[in-house]
């Protein structure tokens, strides 16, 4: 069954649109969200949106959230206690696995090298606190980020999340769906630079 229903097309152009940062757009991704996708799951897209839109407009979109969908937040979550550290680095390691496959420990080695604090926060944190949270399967994350790093312009991501999207279990349907839903808000060069290196993942 094709994970690219109406409401994961909502989430895929909404998650584009809070890394483009246009307020007018925000509002109108929000909305249809709201109509149309899980408030669970819109509300996972924010969250995960400022690893790969930065905390800004992560923010911009969480306060434009409550106020589009007229609902508080949580009193309380899992991840905002860090005592949850040492369980998100497990999950994360493990989420992290799966997305990156065969290259899982060279990536570990290469953001190792970068700087032991990146490789940290990116499995403790990332993939574990943020991208291993139940509420939203990881196949329909792996989507919105690509669409993220599309809108973001940041290829050498989007050929990982490419790559990790299909490991995930999402089918190149999917990624071809998520792709032409976000067509317009890239622009035609922006699209057809996305195809191209959607094209090169499948070939590699």
């Amino acid at each position: 069954m094709p994970l690219t229903d109406a409401a994961t097309l909502l989430l895929v152009r909404l998650s584009a649109v809070i890394t483009r940062g246009n307020d007018e757009a925000l509002e109108e991704a929000l909305t249809a969200a709201r109509d149309g996708a899980p408030a669970t799951w819109t509300e996972e897209v924010i969250l995960q949106s400022y690893i790969f839109a930065g905390f800004p407009r992560g923010l911009s979109a969480a306060r434009e959230w409550r106020r589009v969908s007229g609902t508080p937040a949580p009193e309380s979550d899992e991840g905002a206690d860090y005592g949850n550290a040492p369980a998100w680095q497990e999950r994360g390691e493990q989420t992290c696995a799966i997305v990156y496959g065969d290259r899982y420990a060279a990536l570990r080695t290469n953001v190792r090298a970068l700087h032991p604090a990146l490789e940290m926060w990116m499995i403790v944190e990332g993939y574990g606190k943020v991208l291993s949270r139940p509420a939203l399967d990881l196949p329909r994350r792996e989507l919105c980020i690509v669409a993220s790093c599309a809108a973001a312009g940041q290829d050498r991501q989007l050929q990982s999340h490419l790559h990790g999207a299909l490991n995930a279990g999402a089918s190149p349907a999917d990624i071809e769906a998520a792709i032409g839903a976000i067509a317009d808000i890239l622009g035609d060069a922006d699209a057809r630079r996305v195809r191209a290196l959607w094209t090169r993942v499948q070939e590699s």
